[in-house]
């Protein structure tokens, strides 16, 4: 459960991105697999920065980010602050399918 600071902060700063449980999500659309292997290599640099290390899911045209602190066993202020820089990078989360 996502404690009502974290969560007040992740609905001001965060509004594309989803909480699907203990984790944060975050989607883009790309207009074909290479743009989207570079935006992965953008998230990759960040999680190695910030030693803070999300799930990448990747395919044609599509980068979904997941987010959690393992040892915490729940969202964390280390998981928005890697889902603001990600989006800093990328832009705000597209959901669309």
């Amino acid at each position: 459960m996502v404690d009502g600071v974290l969560a007040a902060r992740i609905a001001a700063e965060l509004p594309a991105w989803t909480v699907a449980g203990e984790e944060l999500v975050g989607r883009w659309r790309f207009p074909d697999f290479a743009s989207a292997i570079a935006a992965a290599v953008h998230v990759g640099a960040l999680a190695e920065r910030a030693d803070h290390h999300p799930e990448l899911r990747l395919g044609w045209g599509f980068l979904e980010v997941r987010l959690t602190t393992h040892s915490a066993g729940a969202l964390t202020s280390r998981d928005a602050d890697l889902a603001a820089a990600a989006q800093a990078v990328l832009g705000a989360p597209r959901h669309a399918p």
